[in-house]
């Protein structure tokens, strides 16, 4: 029996991953437990019916609308030829690098009253018209509908690139129309990528706070951060942060029935995918404008935007452009955003080797733990971690330190980076393990039998065969921290301000064009992983290619493992959803 079959070395390992599960778990068990703890007595500030309702209608809308463009857009650029085809077919991903925040105050800058649109109605209509219900409920909907589309997008457009089509060519041999087979045979079998794409978007919905506030629109999560912020009552927050947590289980189990029990199974490997039909006149026009018009409402215009307004405050004032703070907030960004992404590394290779070394059902149980602190909405991570802290607090008073640590009152830095590791260990788990799936368990064995303790196998064999994947996981955690605002502006202590935060800031008093240089900067640090991904399949594949059958790791953040899909299907399928 080898080394590595007897499992020396071990147990250190195993105990870290069970340990990291526990710090990931702690900030909703903490909001679990208070309200176990409170039961019946469980008391909600005023006015929650109110964020409830409105909560559940921007969830609604959002949904629908992220359910019709994404697929719609999905169904255009994979069935149909026309003009452009294949570069929008990746173009229509470059929203994903545009926060919604951002967006957001491009958007009311753009469309408010004072703005351009209504200013020109006025002067070609008269003074009396309008003015549009732009801060509304309606209008918070689009701004996230416009940015988080691509979820369902990359996610139902790879279902249709996969699916084999005989199903398909059998409802057409048949005499159903293209439409009719699309509706009937495949959009049923695409459900369950239509479903976590979905899920997808809901949680970030949930996530959202800053983006609605811009609108007037007070949802749940909004009403944690103002109760926070305003009275700083823990236990009103955690009171709403539990409705939080109530409709992210909702989505969940959502999603779930949507997905259903259905497992498909497609004979002879991957489907040859559907025969684009070819669309020529107005038809190959109206094809093409469309994912143009997408593309420059979501991402083309608000950038173009940024950048005049930019090199206006660059032209006016360089030295206020450019001012300490702007060198300040941008150093807290990298500092904190570097130290998360070599934390949620280290995390991911501990996990991952522990895992290779074999484990057990409680390793790979605690490993599965720690991914789904995407899955949790931010309102509820940034209570929880308060709340962590606050007991963390006591504790230490009850051990003779009569002042406590202050975290309660004052914030700390380190509260932000353990949400942090909460929130973004998943996807730099998903990058390494992608990475250590391809090293053969006879590589590890064999230096282990030569006499390897866990310790130099992870050194001298893991590591450099890993560093690929290492070199993804730590680009999306530092570009995932550097866009993060929710958590920073519920966490950070006093005087401590990242570039989202200061773009929040300004942008909330109306400060466009100073708010443009921090914003144009976080949009093109996210549009890196958009480019490489683009390059790496695009240049390999070409234009005729299809896409990774699930969203690609530099695009898409991990979601919980309940949240994955599997998607296959039968030779003689027909569209219905098998047990």
């Amino acid at each position: 029996m080898s080394v590595l079959a007897r499992g020396v070395g071990r147990p250190g390992w195993s105990l870290a991953v069970v340990l990291v599960a526990l710090v990931v778990a702690s900030p909703v068990l903490a909001v679990a437990g208070y309200a176990l703890g409170q039961g019946s007595s469980l008391q909600m500030p005023g006015g929650v019916g109110a964020m409830v309702a409105t909560t559940l209608g921007l969830l609604l809308l959002v949904a629908a609308g992220t359910a019709v463009l994404g697929t719609g857009l999905a169904w255009l650029v994979t069935a149909y030829e026309f003009p452009m085809r294949w570069a929008l077919s990746w173009l229509l991903v470059l929203p994903l690098a545009m926060p919604a925040y951002i967006l957001g105050f491009v958007f009311l800058s753009t469309f408010d009253y004072a703005g351009p649109v209504q200013s020109t109605m006025r002067s070609l209509l008269g003074a009396d018209a309008g003015p549009l219900p732009v801060r509304s409920l309606g209008g918070a909907a689009i701004v996230l509908v416009l940015t988080l589309y691509p979820y369902v997008y990359l996610l139902t457009r790879a279902a249709f690139l996969e699916l084999a089509p005989t199903a398909y060519d059998a409802a057409r041999t048949l005499g159903a129309s293209r439409a009719r087979a699309f509706r009937t045979v495949l959009l049923p079998l695409a459900r369950p990528s239509l479903a976590a794409g979905l899920a997808l978007v809901t949680m970030e919905v949930l996530t959202d706070f800053a983006t609605v506030q811009y609108f007037n629109v007070r949802t749940v999560s909004v009403g944690v951060y103002l109760t926070w912020k305003g009275t700083y009552d823990v236990g009103s927050a955690i009171s709403l942060a539990v409705l939080v947590l109530v409709f992210a289980v909702a989505v969940l189990a959502a999603e779930r029935g949507l997905r259903g029990r259905a497992r498909y199974h497609q004979k002879g490997g991957r489907g040859r995918g559907l025969e684009r039909r070819r669309l020529t006149g107005w038809h190959a026009g109206a094809a093409t404008a469309t994912g143009l018009a997408v593309v420059s409402a979501a991402f083309a215009l608000p950038v173009l935007r940024l950048v005049v307004w930019a090199v206006a405050a660059l032209g006016a004032d360089p030295a206020a452009a450019l001012d300490a703070r702007f060198v300040d907030n941008l150093t807290s960004s990298l500092v904190v955003a570097a130290i998360a992404a070599v934390v949620c590394v280290l995390v991911s290779l501990t996990i991952s080797h522990a895992l290779r070394l074999g484990g057990g059902r409680v390793v790979r149980g605690a490993a599965q733990v720690t991914t789904f602190g995407y899955a949790v909405p931010g309102a509820v991570v940034g209570i929880g971690v308060l709340a962590v802290f606050a007991g963390a607090d006591r504790a230490l008073v009850a051990l003779g330190f009569e002042n406590g640590t202050g975290l309660l009152a004052t914030g700390s830095v380190l509260g932000i980076l353990v949400a942090y590791v909460v929130r973004f260990t998943a996807p730099a788990y998903q990058a390494v393990e992608a990475s250590f799936s391809r090293v053969s368990p006879s590589v590890s064995a064999s230096a282990m039998t030569l006499g390897a303790g866990p310790g130099r196998l992870l050194r001298r064999v893991h590591l450099p065969l890993a560093r690929s994947g290492v070199a993804v996981a730590v680009t999306l955690v530092l570009i995932d921290a550097v866009k993060e605002l929710p958590l920073v502006l519920m966490l950070r202590p006093f005087g401590f301000t990242t570039l989202s935060v200061w773009v929040y800031e300004l942008a909330s008093e109306n400060f466009w064009e100073r708010a443009a240089l921090p914003a144009l900067l976080i949009v093109l640090v996210a549009v890196v992983p958009v480019v490489l991904t683009f390059r790496a399949t695009g240049t390999r594949a070409g234009p005729d290619a299809g896409v990774p059958p699930t969203l690609p790791p530099a695009l898409a953040p991990s979601v919980a493992p309940q949240m994955s899909t599997t998607l296959t299907l039968d030779e003689d399928a027909t569209g219905r959803m098998a047990p």
